[in-house]
């Protein structure tokens, strides 16, 4: 029995992502931004925590605000109380990174999405979180 196209695709970016050479990595967070696939979000985040080098990372980055911010925006605010700093560091610079104009947001995302994305960082005020007080 052989595997549809889109799993194969799927099981290899996961691989890439987690692939102990950086430039695959990097290519593998590039291919799942051009794509954006829900499935993909977890991942994104996890591999956000403990990506050692900094053009992957922000290759993760501009993967997650790629996708949805309904999606990603909670998940990002759950990981600014991860006991990594990097996982509270990369959690921060993409909500901040994701206050994008909606004229910016993306052929995939609706006017609401839009809205729900740039306040991504007032959210992130108003919930009280530690890193987020002046």
């Amino acid at each position: 029995m052989t595997m549809p196209k889109q799993d194969l695709d799927t099981i290899r970016a996961f691989q890439g992502l987690e692939d102990g050479r950086s430039p695959v990595r990097l290519q593998a967070a590039l291919a799942v931004g051009t794509t954006p696939d829900p499935r993909f979000i977890d991942k994104l985040i996890e591999r956000c925590a403990v990506e050692p080098d900094f053009y992957v990372r922000d290759m993760l980055t501009w993967a997650l605000t790629r996708h949805s911010a309904s999606m990603t925006v909670p998940k990002l605010i759950d990981e600014l109380r991860s006991a990594r700093v990097q996982a509270r560091s990369q959690a921060l610079h993409t909500l901040v990174q994701d206050r994008r104009p909606a004229s910016m947001a993306g052929d995939h995302a609706g006017a609401s999405d839009r809205r729900r994305r740039r306040g991504g960082a007032e959210r992130l005020a108003s919930s009280g979180h530690t890193c987020a007080r002046r």
